[in-house]
């Protein structure tokens, strides 16, 4: 039961975004509820890593059901992917929107403003990046994604991704990643890339069922 229901909500999720900015154009305090999603991937990588981008993340949802349509599909470059730029980037936004916030301290419709301005931007950003690499480019430097996968590098949890020992490297599960991962690599193991999102592509295209959540037993 669970299943079917995180299956439906990771496809049709996308509709809170839609709602979310829509509603957000007739009062900005409405977009004080997008702090959920800043803290959400953040808690949850804890326990599940970056799960929430994968499954639970409304414009994730957004970028895989809707933006994969027109992306262009293309392997994102490697300095979108680096420590260095998605520093770079968790200090910009996080100081942008820092400073809205303290500058609209107390005023409740001030900072729904910033919200809405910040989620709004950072959408257009990944639709605009997905016509010319995949539908999941700004996953790669989403900061809140970029923190998440800092705890998940650290964090020893039972919920991971195995790749069994019926993995013949046929690549295959690389070339759908969105996020550029390479699951064989890690055969007879623990997927243990803390950018996995997840999103269960690799499960979905082994042609040996050789990825799932329960391929091996985990080593105490």
């Amino acid at each position: 039961m669970m299943e079917k229901v995180l299956k439906l909500w990771k496809k049709y999720s996308y509709l809170i975004l839609i709602i979310f900015i829509i509603m957000g154009l007739f009062d900005f305090k409405i977009a004080t509820f997008a702090v959920v999603c800043m803290a959400a991937p953040i808690i949850v990588s804890f326990f599940k890593g970056r799960f929430w981008c994968g499954n639970l993340c409304p414009r994730g949802s957004f970028y895989d059901s809707v933006v994969q349509i027109f992306s262009n599909k293309k392997k994102v470059p490697q300095i979108l992917k680096s420590n260095i730029f998605r520093i770079v980037i968790v200090i910009f936004m996080m100081s942008m929107f820092g400073v809205g916030i303290y500058k609209n301290w107390g005023n409740l419709y001030g900072i729904g403003m910033v919200f809405y301005r910040m989620i709004v931007a950072t959408t257009i950003v990944g639709i605009i990046l997905s016509l010319f690499y995949n539908q999941r480019t700004w996953c790669h430097f989403c900061p809140m994604g970029t923190i998440a996968s800092v705890i998940s590098s650290f964090r020893k949890s039972k919920y991971v991704l195995h790749i069994s020992t019926n993995c013949v490297s046929c690549k295959i599960c690389a070339r759908e990643c969105p996020m550029g991962i390479m699951p064989y690599e890690y055969r007879e193991g623990i997927l243990s890339h803390p950018d996995c999102i997840q999103c269960g592509e690799c499960v979905r295209v082994c042609p040996k069922d050789a990825a799932g959540y329960d391929k091996i037993k985990e080593a105490s």
